[in-house]
């Protein structure tokens, strides 16, 4: 019996993150503020940066989008838990599953070649600064977003043919808030060990060959700081990185630790606490590090701030 005639019969189940009725409101409040709080941070950075011509930049032009991939990326997985949390509905579709399950992936693969993306316009910007005009030119900018926004499709695709490969003939119960890939694979009841293998080495291959751009551009970034004279020189250097640097370290240890193991190595509590982060609290937390550490931000938000009490009088 295949995973699509079994879902005809039953849809699966989320067994979400706790039974206890108290630490489910607590926690449908506290998911409900974070995406409030998601939705206007990634909505407010997008509209600053459109809004602010100084802002017209490479890297503001990644920032965007790296905004827009967060509330993309948190709206596919936080309502639907809120809702679990709130109303005990606990019932998901198989359509509705997967669905979930192929977005999640594609943003997810998306922002892994933006963060290296990023991370090649700082190179470039601290390297090359004579040649970053030409070389971050529009059109490559839009190259290398079009490559990351391919390269999270494809991810998801191949993921998706995996997993209809898959027989479920037992249990419809997955253990996790969110249809999320080990946790669907645990239900299986034949071997997967090909398939399991198959999506480790395309998703291992998404975060390592993006970590790796990440991990050279920052090296050659750290070897051109040291070789700045002045202090604050170098302080104005690496300020330039420190956010990006920041969220990459976030982002990156959560992800290599859920999914770069095998599905023998699926921890209920760990792997969830570990999802809670990535999937809910790092979309919030991007804005935030982005514009509490960034000046050129702050003085964007001053600036439109000025300017609507202009207008007003």
């Amino acid at each position: 019996m295949n995973c699509l005639n079994i879902t005809k019969e039953s849809d699966f189940i989320l067994m979400g993150l706790t039974d206890s009725k108290e630490i489910q409101l607590v926690l449908s409040v506290l998911f409900l503020l974070i995406y409030l709080v998601t939705v206007l941070g990634n909505t407010g950075m997008m509209l600053i940066i459109r809004l602010d011509a100084r802002l017209h930049t490479p890297m503001y032009f990644f920032l965007t989008h790296l905004s827009f991939l967060d509330l993309c990326y948190s709206s596919v997985i936080t309502p639907k838990t809120f809702e679990n949390l709130f109303t005990s509905i606990k019932n998901i579709s198989f359509i509705g599953c997967f669905t979930q399950l192929y977005f999640f992936v594609l943003f997810g693969g998306a922002e892994c070649f933006l963060l290296s993306s990023m991370a090649y316009d700082r190179y470039v910007a601290i390297c090359s600064p004579l040649h970053y005009p030409v070389v971050m030119s529009r059109r490559r900018c839009h190259a290398l977003l079009t490559g990351s926004y391919l390269m999270g499709a494809l991810d998801s695709s191949i993921n998706m043919l995996c997993l209809s490969r898959v027989n479920f003939c037992g249990s419809h119960v997955i253990n996790h808030f969110f249809c999320d890939t080990p946790a669907i694979l645990a239900l299986s009841c034949s071997d997967t060990y090909v398939i399991e293998l198959i999506i480790i080495i395309v998703s291992g291959s998404t975060l390592m060959v993006s970590l790796l751009t990440i991990s050279v551009s920052y090296a050659s970034i750290l070897s051109s700081i040291l070789k700045i004279g002045s202090t604050s020189g170098k302080r104005k250097a690496f300020s330039t990185c420190a956010s990006h640097l920041l969220s990459v370290t976030i982002f990156y240890s959560t992800m290599i630790f859920t999914y770069l193991k095998p599905k023998r190595s699926y921890s209920l509590g760990k792997d969830q606490v570990a999802s809670v982060f990535y999937t809910i609290v790092i979309p919030m937390l991007n804005p935030l590090i982005y514009s509490l550490r960034n000046k050129e931000v702050k003085n964007a938000v001053s600036r439109a701030i000025k300017k609507r009490e202009n207008s007003r009088q």
